[in-house]
């Protein structure tokens, strides 16, 4: 037969233990390594947008393509991003994102860029309707010009 004490000391071992176990904490980078995609850690998500003439909406025949990269920190809400474009049929205009918009639809202004020439580099700390919208691919990213003022190039931003 087991002692009272012995059962007593077993059990407080297992709830050392249990509790030590649920009390390590796990560090995420807070920026993005350069050029990397994917899951970058557990609160850091890879975003990125496709942008052609096909997916605005109305679609155009732009020969403009784009693409944009970077992070979002879920705990931080700050969205980082890089968009570089070519091909365009004149100087861009205007350069944002939109939402909230799935695929197909057309949204306002949510988040204006910090200027329109290539490569856009930029970041913001977004309120958390917008990082709800974000985390559920409800934003674009879109490029305007003078001959494309609704927008020439756009893109849906994905989260990974």
């Amino acid at each position: 037969m087991i002692h009272s004490t012995t059962l007593g000391r077993v059990s407080l071992l297992a709830t050392l233990l249990t509790l030590g176990a649920c009390s390590t904490t796990a560090t995420a980078p807070t920026t993005a390594p350069s050029g990397q995609l994917g899951a970058l850690g557990p609160y850091l998500m890879a975003v990125e947008a496709r942008l052609t003439g096909n997916d605005e909406m109305p679609s155009n025949s732009s020969n403009g393509i784009g693409d944009l990269k970077g992070s979002f920190d879920t705990r931080t809400r700050v969205l980082k991003w890089r968009l570089v474009y070519s091909g365009l049929s004149g100087p861009a205009t205007m350069a944002h994102f939109h939402g909230p918009a799935l695929r197909r639809q057309n949204a306002g202004v949510v988040l204006p860029f910090p200027g329109t020439v290539s490569p856009i580099e930029g970041q913001a700390t977004l309120t958390e309707a917008q990082a709800n919208d974000l985390l559920n691919g409800r934003w674009y990213a879109n490029v305007h010009t003078l001959l494309q003022p609704a927008g020439e190039i756009r893109g849906q931003v994905t989260l990974r």
